[in-house]
């Protein structure tokens, strides 16, 4: 039986790395409300579907990736159940072919392992180089909810305070498309 807490209101006891621990800060400093599950592992789409009913919202799927020669990182936030489409990102940003990024990059910059692929590395300045990108319908939803960083913690906050706040305090410019 795969393990899902009920939902929390108050970051971790521990932090479980770097990111983890600046996701909850950043929260706390720009008034950023949140609901947190504690959970086993969730690596699979199975897994997302338990996280889900306990957080009350669809676990957004980000992507990692890049061009050829690995000098341009995107992370993009979509919604969990749409189909990565090469083409239709690269038209939508009007970018040259991309592919999905080694592990070692998204560790090296963005501070997660696989598994844990989230926009909130955002706020990493090791995130700095990399594209922030968004479904439109994501962006047009109430919640967001996505891993805080770790496998084993999924968040939900507002949309909004996320576009509002969380993003413009990471300095990155966000592409809707």
């Amino acid at each position: 039986m795969f393990k899902v807490s009920d939902p929390i209101a108050t970051p971790p006891q521990e932090f479980s790395s770097p990111l983890q621990e600046k996701v909850y800060d950043a929260f706390s400093r720009l008034d950023i409300p949140f609901e947190r599950v504690d959970t086993d592992p969730g690596l699979t789409m199975e897994d997302c579907r338990h996280i889900d009913a306990r957080i009350g919202v669809r676990i957004v799927k980000t992507v990692f990736l890049c061009n050829r020669q690995q000098t341009e990182f995107y992370l993009y936030a979509m919604p969990d159940d749409k189909p990565f489409v090469t083409r239709e990102f690269c038209g939508a940003l009007g970018i040259p072919r991309v592919s999905f990024a080694p592990a070692e990059k998204l560790l090296e910059l963005t501070g997660v392992n696989v598994g844990a692929t989230t926009i909130l590395s955002a706020i990493l300045p090791e995130c700095a180089p990399v594209h922030l990108v968004m479904d439109r319908s994501l962006s047009e939803s109430e919640w967001f909810a996505c891993t805080d960083g770790t496998p084993t913690c999924f968040v939900k906050i507002p949309t909004r305070e996320l576009l509002e706040k969380y993003i413009p305090e990471s300095g990155h410019p966000l592409s809707i498309i």
